[in-house]
């Protein structure tokens, strides 16, 4: 008798992880490899470090903070939430648009505290990364605002486009996105500032940079996945809580029995 044998769960399952980390959950598009959230750690430890080395320096400041920006850009836009579609005039202007104003929010910081004491300094890139992710995330999915996200029902039949989804799932990101880094900036700087002050870094000078990439990348480790678990992905939201002509579609789609709560892609 010949049988048929069936593939093996954990090679299913580990075929899933693989298709979910490439392909976009709303497109079904594969997505560019520097934006995807597994790239993450090596592409952030490397941004990261350098930030946290050359903090001093105006030029320095500027060329990290720009390109921690348009690699944000980069991973927000690849991560958005929904299938709205940019223009190559939208893209450039939300870009510019949130690279400017981070790199602007580093710079006041940095001259707002350049008479603070060292340990403040090394957390001044900390604490321009949590202001700018205020400007880069909503900026590049600026279009969910205007347009809302899709919400489906428990079916996964589309319902329609909600901008109060949108804004809800793009504070959660905004949340995630400020915690990722705090363990390794916040860190960082107080092992740094160790260094310094027992005449490490100034008897070894050429070790900034790489400790502050390793310890970095040590910490992303764990705080990037810890960070993209503390909303689902796929986010609830009451339909009560809904614009009014969305609900109304709703109520009217479901005869007067709406289910309690819809579904959407809260983007990463």
């Amino acid at each position: 008798m010949l049988t048929v044998s069936s593939p093996d769960t954990e090679d299913l399952w580990r075929a899933k992880v693989l298709y979910d980390s490439a392909y976009h959950p709303d497109t079904g598009e594969k997505m560019f490899v520097l934006g995807r959230m597994s790239f993450q750690v090596p592409g952030n430890m490397i941004v990261t470090g350098g930030m946290m080395a050359f903090y001093k320096s105006p030029a320095g400041v500027v060329f990290w903070q720009w390109l921690n920006q348009s690699f944000n850009a980069v991973v927000n836009h690849t991560n958005r939430s929904g299938d709205a579609t940019f223009t190559n005039k939208e893209l450039v202007t939300s870009y510019v648009l949130a690279t400017t104003g981070a790199v602007v929010t580093a710079l006041g910081l940095n001259h707002a505290l350049r008479n603070a004491p060292p340990l403040i300094g090394r957390w001044v890139p900390l604490m321009a990364i949590a202001v700018s992710n205020f400007i880069n995330i909503p900026m590049m999915r600026l279009q969910e605002l205007q347009n809302g996200t899709p919400v489906f029902d428990d079916k996964n039949n589309r319902l329609g486009n909600s901008t109060v989804a949108a804004r809800s799932g793009i504070l959660q990101v905004i949340v995630s996105r400020i915690f990722m880094p705090v363990p390794s900036m916040g860190l960082t700087p107080i092992l740094m500032d160790q260094l310094d002050k027992r005449g490490i870094l100034r008897k070894y000078p050429w070790i900034n940079l790489p400790v502050n990439v390793i310890t970095v990348g040590i910490c992303l480790t764990f705080a990037t996945p810890l960070a993209c678990a503390f909303f689902k992905q796929k986010a609830q939201i009451a339909v009560s809580k809904l614009e009014p002509e969305l609900r109304e579609s709703i109520e009217k789609k479901f005869a007067g029995k709406p289910p309690e709560y819809v579904y959407y892609n809260k983007g990463l």
